[in-house]
């Protein structure tokens, strides 16, 4: 294969996959605590063939953006938005991931959990449970939890140790290597984050991308008739 197509083909890859992060970021607009992404693109080196070297791009990895986003006030008891830095830490499955969704609920054995069942976890790391029938419930923004002024949990904030190895899971939910106490974030009682992706911004994107691939699909298109027009020479 012609050094062109290899150049043009981890283009085109690379482009592809961030129209894929472009679509997810738009599709969840309205998604409480999602945190938008972004595709790096960065340049490789490598011989063809024992050939010349050839410089390649690819775009396989991915940028969470951790801009703070917009809350909306709901008045529910049991939602809470993050002002500032840190996440929630809930128990999955496959193990601790943290979200800046904070719409909960308490369990049937009291536990407060998410949409997904996944238990709220407090500051040493054991899940959050509201006994019943304790009266009204209080919200600090130190994540305190107290019920008639009785305190009955702790809610932690949680960060990863390393930014750089927090990586998207599936729908809000993030993992990392390592996660730690967070400091500066205040938790609001009665309020969820709204996504912060940007519509104007993403469409925008969303169409630069587009047109940069099809300009890629001209250009290999264009090769691939040149080298067809050599070879119907050569073959006279």
């Amino acid at each position: 294969m012609d050094s062109a197509y290899y150049t043009s083909l981890t283009r085109q890859s690379g482009l592809m996959r961030e129209m894929q992060v472009v679509a997810n970021n738009i599709a969840n607009i309205s998604t409480t605590g999602f945190r938008r992404e972004g595709v790096v693109f960065e340049e490789y080196i490598k011989n063809i063939d024992d050939g010349p070297s050839l410089s390649m791009a690819t775009g396989n990895a991915r940028v969470v953006d951790l801009a703070q986003a917009g809350v909306a006030e709901t008045g529910g008891t049991f939602d809470l938005a993050i002002q500032g830095d840190g996440f929630f830490q809930v128990q999955s499955p496959d193990g601790p991931r943290l979200t800046r969704a904070g719409s909960f609920t308490p369990s049937a054995t009291g536990e407060m959990v998410t949409n997904d069942g996944y238990p709220l976890l407090d500051e040493g790391g054991t899940a959050v449970v509201i006994p019943a029938d304790v009266g009204q419930i209080a919200i600090a923004q130190d994540g305190s939890v107290s019920a008639n002024g009785v305190p009955l949990a702790k809610i932690g904030l949680w960060q990863p140790a390393d930014p750089l190895s927090l990586q998207h899971q599936s729908g809000t939910l993030f993992s990392a290597n390592a996660m730690q106490p967070a400091t500066g974030g205040v938790i609001m009682q009665g309020y969820l984050e709204d996504s912060n992706v940007q519509p104007v911004q993403e469409i925008a994107r969303m169409i630069e991308v587009q047109r940069a691939y099809e300009l890629g699909q001209s250009f290999m298109d264009q090769e691939d008739k040149r080298m067809r027009g050599v070879i119907d020479t050569l073959g006279r």
